[in-house]
């Protein structure tokens, strides 16, 4: 089972299940889980191939879903879920392949459909990095910036980097093979009935007005809600922002 992060105790509430995006961790919403656990359990996972979860040769969206479905049974067997990027297409495929297991539905920043850009540069840069000739963080980050100009970049990727082990906590095999799949979207049919909030960056460009008609194809009850002023990390750019549209969301009646 996926490595699981419990923050807060069991309440009236479903527990919320938070599925990051590529390259992230469960540590990196642990802020945003501190925050929302005031009210009811908040549970953050590795997602395969990242952080402390089993490593497996696919990694593919009805795969990442069977794995979030997994999690949630053992909590209960139901949850409102959370997912950014990767995480929120694998969120969109559990509610329409398990929909029994999911109340409500948030998906950040991410639209049912593929996408024409390819991360396998990252991936590139962090096997450049000499990991025998590390001995902390800022070692790495002094290689990476040969090939990442962007800073914040660099601190994200670092902070899956081990410099003990001198290792990447990442499958970076697997995601090089799957990447095509990682930004695409699966084949797959049907609709849930799930309520589903579609809270993205205003500053981004990953849920546009030509995305809607599919994303309602897909939620016929999905609403849509922006965040003024941030990108595809709104979360972490907007904090306070994104927590109080999560409140409203999980708190208005189903």
């Amino acid at each position: 089972m996926l490595n699981t992060l419990v923050t807060g105790a069991q309440t009236q509430h479903p527990p919320l299940l938070i599925a990051h995006g590529l390259f992230g961790s469960a540590r990196n919403w642990g802020v945003i889980a501190k925050r929302l656990s005031d009210t009811r359990q908040v549970l953050t996972v590795d997602m395969r191939n990242h952080g402390d979860s089993p490593w497996h040769d696919s990694h593919r969206y009805p795969d990442l879903a069977a794995d979030l479905a997994e999690v949630i049974a053992a909590h209960g067997g139901q949850a409102d879920v959370l997912g950014h990027s990767m995480g929120g297409k694998a969120a969109m495929v559990l509610a329409l392949e398990h929909p029994e297991t999911v109340r409500r539905l948030t998906v950040a920043d991410i639209a049912p459909v593929a996408y024409g850009h390819s991360q396998r540069p990252l991936i590139e840069a962090m096997r450049a990095v000499d990991l025998s000739s590390i001995d902390s963080r800022s070692d790495a980050e002094a290689q990476l910036a040969e090939t990442i100009d962007d800073r914040g970049v660099r601190a994200f990727l670092l902070q899956s980097l081990d410099p003990k082990e001198k290792c990447w906590r990442f499958n970076l095999d697997a995601l090089d093979a799957e990447m095509d799949h990682i930004t695409g979207w699966p084949e797959i049919s049907g609709q849930a009935d799930t309520p589903t909030l579609f809270l993205s960056g205003a500053e981004s460009d990953y849920v546009g007005p030509e995305h809607r008609d599919r994303i309602k194809g897909y939620f016929p009850n999905a609403r849509f809600a922006k965040i003024p002023g941030a990108g595809h990390w709104l979360h972490a750019e907007k904090p306070r922002e994104f927590e109080a549209a999560m409140r409203s969301w999980l708190d208005a009646e189903a």
